[in-house]
């Protein structure tokens, strides 16, 4: 008799313990018991996740690039300054009017380096000349890239110059 008596004690302690966990997960509690419930009006606390960092790009080497803008203004004619940075970090490429040639390296966080240009010497038009200059100083003093849509942009102190790839 005695062990019928634990049974159905043991069998109704069971039965509450299934009711009161029924309970507490229709109510969207992982447990129960007031050790896992908040007092009322106390919002539940959200964990902090830092934001991941944006992937670095990887400069385009080894691609010929023609100016399109230069500060917003649209280069015209057929000669179009352009240029290329090889897998050395040789930059070399046209000016609108002279070549030249110079060491550039593209740096973390979308920098770029570029070093002294060599030029050619070729007379040309003065007003030629002026843009050339303005593209030259633009580009040796270049302190960022980035590639917006199918355009690279380099920006620097001096100017903006809008890029696309050549074919």
């Amino acid at each position: 008799m005695r062990a019928t008596l634990i049974a159905a004690l043991v069998c109704a302690v069971a039965a509450g313990a299934v009711t009161a966990a029924t309970q507490a997960q229709a109510q969207g509690m992982s447990g129960f018991g007031k050790k896992n419930r908040r007092p009322e009006g106390e919002e539940e606390k959200k964990q902090y996740i830092p934001a991941a960092k944006p992937q670095e790009k990887i400069f385009p080497l080894d691609s010929t690039w023609t100016a399109v803008t230069l500060n917003g203004k649209p280069f015209g004619g057929a000669d179009r300054p352009s240029f290329i940075i090889d897998k050395q970090y040789r930059a070399r490429g046209y000016g609108g009017c002279n070549t030249f040639a110079a060491t550039a390296f593209p740096l973390r966080e979308q920098h770029l380096a570029v070093g002294p240009l060599a030029l050619t010497k070729k007379s040309c038009d003065k007003s030629l000349q002026s843009v050339e200059q303005a593209f030259f100083v633009a580009l040796r003093t270049a302190a960022q890239w980035d590639l917006v849509g199918s355009q690279l942009v380099i920006k620097s102190p001096n100017g903006e110059i809008r890029f696309d790839r050549a074919l």
